[in-house]
This record gives C-alpha cells, sequence and structure tokens, in this order.
C-alpha cells in the first residue's frame, strides 16, 4: 500500500513537474547595463567629464587667486600689525576674517553649482540612454534589463552596456552633426 502511495505521489510530481516546464518554454533575456562604464566611455560621457574639468579649473584658478590675495593680506597685516594703533590692527583683522569667509562661501557656492551642472549634463546622458536601453530591450526581446549596480552576480554574457555605448555613440554623433 506504501508503495502505491509513493508510486502515485512520484507519479503527480512528475506531472506537475513536466506541465510546469511546458509553459516555461521560452528563456527569459535578461540584460544588464552599467551607467559607470558607459559614462566613461560613451562619446556624450567623455564630453561631460571634460566639460566638468574645465569648469572646475577655471573655479580653482580663480579661488586660487583670491587665495593668494588673502595670504598676501595676512602677510601684511602681520609685518604691520606692529606699528598699527590697536583699533586699526583689530578693523583689518576684521577685514580679513570677512575675505576669509567670502572665500570660503565662494567655495562652497562653487561646489553646489559644479554639482548642478553635473546633474544637468548627467541627466541629459541618461535620458538619451534609457531611450536607447528601451529600445534594445524591445527589439531584442529582453524581459527585463537592470542597472549593473543593483546586481549581486551577472555572467558577462548579458552585459549590454557595449552595445549600448556603440548605439549611443552613433546617435550622438548624428546629432552633433545636424
Amino acid at each position: 500500500m506504501q508503495a502505491v502511495k509513493k508510486w502515485i505521489t512520484l507519479t503527480v510530481f512528475a506531472v506537475f513537474f513536466a506541465a510546469g516546464s511546458g509553459f516555461c518554454a521560452d528563456v527569459a533575456k535578461i540584460g544588464v547595463v552599467e551607467f559607470q562604464r558607459l559614462f566613461e566611455n560613451s562619446d556624450a560621457g567623455k564630453e561631460i567629464k571634460a566639460q566638468i574639468t574645465q569648469q572646475g579649473k577655471k573655479m580653482e584658478t580663480e579661488l586660487k587667486g583670491k587665495g593668494a590675495e588673502i595670504e598676501e593680506l595676512k602677510k601684511r597685516l602681520e609685518r604691520e600689525a606692529l606699528v598699527m594703533s590697536k583699533e586699526m590692527r583689530e578693523e583689518k583683522e576684521r577685514e580679513f576674517r570677512i575675505k576669509v569667509n567670502d572665500i570660503k562661501t565662494l567655495q562652497k557656492k562653487y561646489e553646489v553649482e559644479l554639482q548642478g551642472i553635473q546633474k544637468k549634463l548627467m541627466a541629459g546622458l541618461q535620458s538619451e540612454t534609457l531611450k536607447i536601453i528601451d529600445e534594445i530591450g524591445k527589439s531584442g526581446g529582453y524581459l527585463l534589463i537592470m542597472d549593473k549596480r543593483g546586481v549581486l552576480y551577472s555572467p558577462g554574457t548579458i552585459d549590454i552596456t557595449d552595445q549600448v555605448i556603440k548605439k549611443y555613440n552613433a546617435q550622438y554623433t548624428k546629432t552633433k552633426k545636424q
């Protein structure tokens, strides 16, 4: 009797397993995209990086110039401190502190401004690449395309980043020529 129950149970499992695998005949096509590599290797990403670097150097040069001014002011204050009256020295020290605070404020402003420029440019890049990924997903029959940062493991065969970069570079070149 127990042998019959075992055979019936095995038969039921076999039927469910066979029926279940029949429904899953299509293989789910999944892809991953590494946005960091896309940013570093695409033409638009390289251009964005160059713009941000150029803007950063421009801001840094201005800050260094103001820093040199402050350093000169500090040296002059130290040299002349002995011959100045107490009120005059306090006034000059106050002016010095104000200039130091001004440069710190300017530095923070530049950092925020640079981050804003980066966000704006990166948003445009991301928007365009998402359109391309959508296009690749539809034409390639993908069930799912994910950002590589959210994936703990994936074989290299499902990474479509290079495909996205090629397509984006072609589109970017065409758009730039117009």
